[in-house]
């Protein structure tokens, strides 16, 4: 065997600050991202609002974006009675240019207003479209109840198993293999029990070749508790490393997020929803493009050439600086948009049905699945979708009202769960007054239609929806 030197070409992810940026803006909501712009134009000086009237065209967004140009009289005057073609310039939506909507003060504020999100909430929904056993999602949902509001598991394993008592019989290695798929969701280190183990699963999804990768997962595994009183240079010494290695490894440490669920849900206020992009109709077609909202509405100091050539070295070397991170925020914020809008082009080609004839048409749809059509990781496609909502003709939605599992039908197809609920509302809602439909019957009719759902699933659709059994329902009639 003779030593020899090999040479290998390959294409891997680094964690760059700029990517870590990118996905950052990704998942906040339209409101944390008018905060996050705000603070940047006051920090750096290359940074200024744009006026309306010179508003740059963003890259993404085509002619055939845009609402068809006429008024809302001429559209209402040329409309068909049956209304088959819905665009935004017949509601509150007004043209931006560039593929994109400014929803300024109109809509309803009813329909602004929007239940909070919570992190119970936004896991249980993963879950839900998740590929797991219905065993394994009543442990994985017993798994989610059991986390505090900062995302950490506290509450030890056995207790889980005597949670689970006695509906569910499971040992704790089970329980273990749920907790590893859960912890494998959006926010990722989220299920978590401990610190180390936190920062452990956030730097597992960086590539290996993210600079000090190695080190900080050895220090987040055996010397985290150790760090705040040795100090890096005591943790060097102590793993017999050097300094700059274990340096840079604390670095890396430090831009991870000790406290992941802290970033969904707060419950102590109303959260006013502003649409993040608009859907309408068009000579039969469903377009999307970007609410105005969305766009960056920030651009570069015209003048910031003049200001280099007129500053010393120190300070053209530090505007030099703020010049490039201003151009990583606009291209950061333009390829959320674009992110978005795939998506959203994406939802519309698979649930064209459901904006035509409601949640009855609504087709079974995973993260997968868009996260397949679309090209991107379905970590990407959770962040994407995550408090992001959509103008319709059915009114403001949250994109995830998009997404449902499905049960197998007769024919040999899907048919989705939300969908199924929405026919047995139509059901009860026409049923005779005086003779209720039993869960049974139910059943049976939903078997007549091609769908085979057991009784006890019609039961917890029905009480889903608020709808009492039948004999509560025959005393109210």
């Amino acid at each position: 065997m003779k030593p020899r030197l090999q040479t290998s070409l390959g294409q891997h992810l680094v964690m760059t600050p700029q990517l870590r940026q990118a996905i950052r803006l990704l998942q906040m909501s339209t409101a944390e991202l008018e905060i996050e712009l705000t603070e940047a134009v006051e920090t750096n000086p290359l940074l200024d609002w744009t006026e309306a009237d010179e508003e740059p065209a963003p890259a993404h967004g085509t002619e055939d974006d845009r609402p068809p140009e006429e008024s809302p009289r001429e559209a209402e005057r040329d409309a068909p009675d049956d209304r088959d073609d819905w665009s935004p310039d017949e509601g509150p939506w007004t043209s931006s240019g560039g593929g994109s909507f400014d929803d300024e003060d109109g809509g309803s504020p009813a329909e602004r207003v929007a239940e909070a999100d919570t992190l119970h909430g936004h896991l249980l929904w993963q879950l839900h479209l998740s590929h797991l056993s219905p065993r394994d999602r009543r442990i994985g949902a017993t798994l989610i109840d059991a986390l505090e509001e900062d995302g950490y598991l506290r509450e030890p394993l056995s207790g889980i198993v005597q949670a689970l008592r006695p509906d569910i019989e499971a040992d704790e290695e089970d329980v273990l293999v749920v907790l590893h798929q859960v912890q494998r969701f959006d926010p990722v280190g989220v299920a978590a029990r401990t610190l180390g183990e936190c920062l452990h699963l956030q730097l597992a999804v960086l590539s290996d070749d993210t600079p000090g990768k190695a080190l900080a997962l050895q220090i987040a595994d055996t010397a985290l508790e150790r760090l705040p009183r040795s100090g890096v240079a005591g943790i060097a010494q102590e793993m017999k490393r050097p300094v700059a290695e274990v340096d840079e490894a604390v670095h890396l440490l430090r831009t991870l997020d000790p406290k992941p669920g802290a970033q969904i849900g707060d419950l102590s206020h109303d959260t006013y929803v502003v649409p993040d992009c608009v859907v309408w109709r068009q000579r039969g077609v469903w377009r999307a493009a970007l609410a105005g909202s969305t766009l960056p509405r920030i651009a570069i100091h015209r003048g910031y050439e003049q200001m280099i050539r007129q500053c010393g070295d120190s300070d053209a070397g530090y505007l030099k600086a703020q010049l490039q991170e201003a151009r990583w925020l606009l291209k950061s914020v333009e390829a959320r948009g674009e992110t978005l809008l795939k998506v959203m082009r994406c939802l519309l080609h698979q649930q064209a049905g459901f904006l035509e004839f409601g949640e009855q048409a609504l087709r079974p749809l995973t993260l997968r699945d868009v996260a397949e059509e679309v090209g991107l990781h379905e970590s990407t496609v959770s962040r994407a979708i995550a408090r992001k909502y959509v103008r319709t003709p059915r009114g403001t939605l949250p994109m995830r009202a998009f997404f449902a599992s499905g049960i197998d039908t007769e024919g040999g197809g899907e048919a989705s769960s939300t969908a199924i609920q929405a026919m047995i509302r139509r059901l009860v809602d026409a049923e005779n007054p005086r003779k209720p439909l039993s869960d049974a019957k139910l059943a049976d009719l939903l078997k007549a239609s091609g769908i085979p759902v057991a009784r006890r699933t019609v039961a917890k659709y029905r009480e889903a929806l608020n709808i009492l059994s039948s004999h509560e329902r025959v005393r109210i009639a």
